[in-house]
């Protein structure tokens, strides 16, 4: 094995951790806003790292290409913008909190 395949194989299997851990997490939640919240190391850690690792066996085989990085980090920031988005409007949906407002309830 070489070495960005040791490197490859060490963040699969954070990133399988990761995602064990919160499916353990999920199932032991008293409710589902925990729930919900609790999928924030899958989002935020355990897709990053598969991106990355992604990015780390594509340059040992093809070799640097600008176009696969630019596609990494542009997949490594949406998966963060939306899943921050996602979990709050989850939360709020669970947690039944409406928006009034009062200049057009009138």
């Amino acid at each position: 094995m070489t070495i960005p395949e040791i490197i490859v194989s060490i963040l699969v299997i954070l990133a399988g951790l990761f995602s064990l851990g919160t499916a353990i997490a999920l199932w032991r939640a008293p409710d589902p806003l925990t729930r919900a919240n609790l999928l924030g190391p899958t989002v935020g850690v355990s897709i990053p790292l598969l991106i990355i690792a992604l990015l780390i066996h594509s340059w040992s085989v093809d070799g640097f290409n600008p176009n696969n990085f630019i596609r990494a980090i542009i997949a490594i920031i949406g998966v963060w913008v939306i899943g921050s988005v996602g979990s709050y409007y989850m939360g709020r949906s669970i947690y039944g909190v409406t928006v009034v407002d009062n200049r057009r309830s009138k």
